[in-house]
């Protein structure tokens, strides 16, 4: 991997993490589009990193109002709200973690999920009404952003897709269901991080395996370089997001959706 494609990677997790398109479906096809190696473990582990800085730095204010508040009510709803928006994905995901890992791959089945998700998203975006903020979040919001946020464990449906499809159909506004859709990633980012770790000695072995000439000097400053890509258009997507469904919706992402999941079908 050159660090052009690392850069190049690393922009595609950082926006495709929030755009509700599909990160996993985008880095699985990429490859196969422009003839690259698969990424290794170690440079997948960076990425994420990348992005979960991304998340916890925009959200830095509202994190630390959690962790600070943990003694009121208010900070205890919040805290609660993350782990019930975040339970029900890890739960399955563990349970379930070989099928969704050997059965539920290939292009064609990232084709069909693209684009039912995003017919869905744009259903139900369209057919909302609520208008409640983010601060008015319930727990049985939580928990039904939660239950569809295990969704997104399908490659091709997207992990904030789910869970703003997910707030749009609990009575979320556009706005508040993407940044409740962003805060909630962190969790769920870091446990999928640790779960990479678990793999130590796969992970540092595909260190180098990432350097066109072997150099462990080289593979690092390719793992920082998708990172920090990560990082950038992570935090561009989650900020430009923000502005722009509430002015315009999320029809432009079901439209993307659906052509993307056409030429899938019809190239791969």
């Amino acid at each position: 991997m050159t660090l052009l494609e690392a850069i190049l990677y690393g922009a595609v997790q950082g926006l495709t993490e929030y755009l509700p398109v599909s990160s996993s479906a985008h880095l699985a096809l990429l490859p196969k589009f422009l003839g690259t190696q698969e990424m290794g473990l170690s440079f997948d582990v960076f990425l994420h990193l990348g992005t979960l800085a991304a998340t916890l730095l925009y959200f830095r204010r509202e994190w630390l109002g959690l962790a600070t508040s943990l003694h009121t009510a208010q900070g205890r709803k919040g805290t609660w709200n993350v782990v019930f928006a975040t339970i029900p994905a890890l739960l399955i995901g563990a349970t379930f973690r070989h099928q969704i890992g050997t059965v539920l791959r290939g292009p064609q089945l990232i084709a069909v999920t693209l684009m039912v998700g995003g017919i869905l998203l744009y259903v139900v975006d369209r057919l909302a009404t609520g208008r409640r903020g983010f601060g008015e979040v319930e727990s049985r919001d939580a928990w039904g952003v939660g239950l569809f946020q295990c969704l997104a464990l399908v490659p091709g449906m997207s992990r904030s897709g789910s869970t703003i499809l997910g707030a749009r159909f609990m009575g979320l506004s556009r706005e508040s269901a993407a940044r409740f859709s962003f805060f909630i990633s962190a969790p769920v980012t870091a446990a999928a991080v640790a779960n990479e770790l678990r793999h130590w000695n796969e992970l540092v072995s595909s260190v180098s395996a990432i350097s066109p000439s072997g150099s462990q000097a080289e593979a690092i400053l390719i793992l920082f370089a998708g990172a920090l890509s990560a990082f950038v258009f992570g935090w561009l997507a989650i900020s430009g997001l923000i502005r722009l469904v509430s002015r315009v919706g999320f029809g432009v992402f079901a439209a993307y959706r659906v052509a993307l999941g056409i030429v899938v079908l019809y190239w791969l």
